[in-house]
């Protein structure tokens, strides 16, 4: 075999094309893979200033409503408990005097007729006492 320098050549020449168009095929995904990044990127920027900015500022406004809702309904809430605890009080108060006044007429009334019996009693002239005197306790 006699070495031929012209296949070999022709063997290096078609590895070499094949190795420039490998880089160029490379080079070319590469910008593709680029140009498909920017345009998902503008798409998604896109989308979100013109569906979800609008989107999250109607939230927004919707929590704001709700704290200011939340925050008066606390106060109206706060209110009416004092208001509650301060009428509660009025009528324990209220209970309290009706009570000791009612104690009071009805340990008159008691008096008034034990007072009356003891003058029938000693008109009548039964001086012998079946019960014992009654005591000042208070109670009815």
């Amino acid at each position: 075999m006699t070495p031929d320098l012209g296949t070999t050549n022709m063997w290096l020449a078609i590895m070499a094309i094949v190795s420039v168009l490998e880089a160029l095929l490379l080079i070319g995904i590469g910008v593709g893979g680029f140009l498909a990044y920017r345009r998902a990127t503008q798409l998604v920027s896109d989308l979100e200033s013109r569906q979800v900015a609008p989107l999250r500022e109607k939230v927004e406004a919707i929590l704001g409503d709700v704290k200011t809702v939340t925050a008066s309904v606390s106060q109206q809430t706060e209110r009416v408990n004092h208001a509650i605890s301060g009428t509660m009080e009025r009528v324990d108060d209220t209970a309290d005097r009706v009570k000791g006044s009612v104690r009071d007429k009805m340990n008159q009334a008691v008096g008034m007729a034990r007072g009356i019996r003891a003058i029938v009693m000693s008109v009548l002239g039964h001086d012998d006492r079946h019960e014992p005197p009654a005591t000042a306790t208070g109670r009815v």
